[in-house]
């Protein structure tokens, strides 16, 4: 089997929560910031915006501390140096990342409000030029 086809069937069998609850202690907003420098463009722009909205929901003081952990856990997973499927490889290296920001997004979403919306849409802006198509 090609390691494309294995790759996906590592994604295709993915316990994303599972994976969520096990990266919590890896995270830094440093290493965040790096990470999406450094990969943004490749991660696609609305996967950047997910974990924007992840990024800034875990700042507002009203989310519930297990809502908190579920974002650190899937933020810790995107700056995680290693993981299911290594971030380098072409077309398929993000795409267990961008899983997991988007089963994230998916249980806090309820905690996504206008503000954080604007402020990860603001944040967006400097790194791609067209995000007028963006939203959850």
């Amino acid at each position: 089997m090609s390691k494309k086809k294995d790759y996906e069937e590592v994604l295709r069998t993915m316990d994303s929560e599972k994976v969520i609850q096990n990266m919590d202690n890896h995270y830094s907003d440093s290493r965040f910031w790096s990470k999406l420098k450094k990969f943004g463009k490749q991660a696609g722009k609305k996967t950047v915006y997910y974990s924007l909205l992840l990024f800034y929901t875990a700042k507002d003081p009203a989310v519930p501390k297990s809502s908190k952990m579920i974002i650190v856990g899937a933020l810790s997973y995107l700056i995680f140096p290693v993981d299911l499927i290594p971030d380098f490889i072409p077309a398929v290296g993000l795409a267990d990342d961008a899983t997991v920001i988007a089963a994230a997004v998916y249980k806090v979403v309820s905690h996504v409000d206008d503000d954080i919306k604007n402020k990860a849409k603001q944040k967006l802006s400097g790194l791609f030029e067209d995000t007028s198509n963006i939203e959850i």
